[in-house]
């Protein structure tokens, strides 16, 4: 079995791979065109997912596997890995914790005035009046309840919030007190404190958060994205910002990323900007290879179910 990396993976994670495995040969690249000399002879190929050309899927003549070790799929060449009927499999879910950890600091950053608070510290201000408020009793509402959005459920209920999830099923999801489909989106946006919006980026979230649907949110409620920018009509949101049909938002994910310097979000005082990091952790690699070597395990065996295989016609 021929194991290759397109991906830059620590020197530590492939000597402790190539020690566990040693009937295995891996071939460690870092970047895909390294990796190129070895394609036609890999087996399984690891990859952050967008790096690969349909060219590059067309002279892999014996890849049976991709493991691509990011959430992210946009860029997959899916027409010429579906001709070759090649397993894919994703690092889905692995995001959840720190993702989850910054929606929550998030929320408690702006509901407890904690860059005012920064700021009126630097400027030596003693003021007791700012309006603080506190997030137990408040409504969540989550868009994508996966793993990530179970998470952030997870830690909600820890504060009491009142946990609603938007999913395409209506399936019930732990950690959530109820759950609606996209039918049942107004209600949702009526009713939350909080919208966190985790949605991937495919064809049917395309812009699916306009205008219309910030308006029917409450004045004083908090819009968070962590998901993809494009699935948000950026115009829009400006505008209902502008007009303070919400009362601020945090988007660590943009339209078009990096962000303009001369994008009016920059300088608005209701919006919070993070450069796409809600998710990076130092753990990340480790828990990647981890999800790797388990479904290694179902790929060796037969035995056992892959964890995040990937409807290759809906590519997610």
């Amino acid at each position: 079995m021929f194991i290759l990396s397109s991906g830059k993976v620590r020197y530590s994670i492939q000597d402790d791979v190539k020690e566990k495995y040693p009937d295995i040969r891996f071939q460690f690249c870092q970047n895909i065109k390294e990796a190129k000399e070895y394609i036609e002879d890999a087996e399984i190929l690891l990859t952050y997912g967008e790096d690969l050309t349909a060219e590059i899927i067309n002279k892999a003549h014996r890849l049976k596997w991709i493991h691509v070790m990011s959430a992210g799929l946009e860029k997959m060449p899916f027409e010429a890995i579906r001709a070759q009927d090649i397993l894919v499999t994703n690092a889905r879910g692995i995001h959840k914790i720190p993702m989850a950890e910054y929606t929550i600091g998030m929320m408690l950053q702006v509901i407890r005035e904690f860059p005012k608070i920064k700021e009126n510290q630097k400027n030596k201000v003693w003021d007791r009046k700012l309006q603080v408020s506190e997030l137990y009793g408040k409504v969540i509402g989550v868009l994508g309840a996966g793993a990530i959005g179970s998470e952030i459920a997870r830690l909600a209920k820890a504060f009491n919030m009142h946990t609603k999830g938007l999913n395409r099923s209506g399936r019930p999801v732990e950690h959530f007190d109820e759950m609606v489909t996209f039918d049942r989106l107004d209600d949702l946006l009526q009713k939350a404190d909080f919208v966190v919006s985790v949605l991937p980026k495919t064809e049917e979230t395309s812009a699916i958060l306009k205008k219309g649907h910030f308006e029917k949110m409450q004045e004083h409620a908090v819009f968070i994205n962590i998901g993809r920018g494009t699935t948000v009509d950026q115009k829009g949101l400006i505008e209902a910002l502008q007009e303070n049909q919400i009362a601020h938002a945090v988007l660590d994910v943009m339209e078009k990323e990096p962000l303009p310097e001369d994008s009016v979000l920059w300088g608005m005082e209701n919006v919070t900007i993070t450069p796409h990091l809600s998710g990076i952790t130092p753990l990340y690699q480790r828990r990647a290879i981890d999800q790797f070597e388990e479904n290694l395990k179902v790929y060796r065996t037969g035995e056992g179910d892959y964890l995040n295989k990937i409807d290759l016609t809906r590519g997610y």
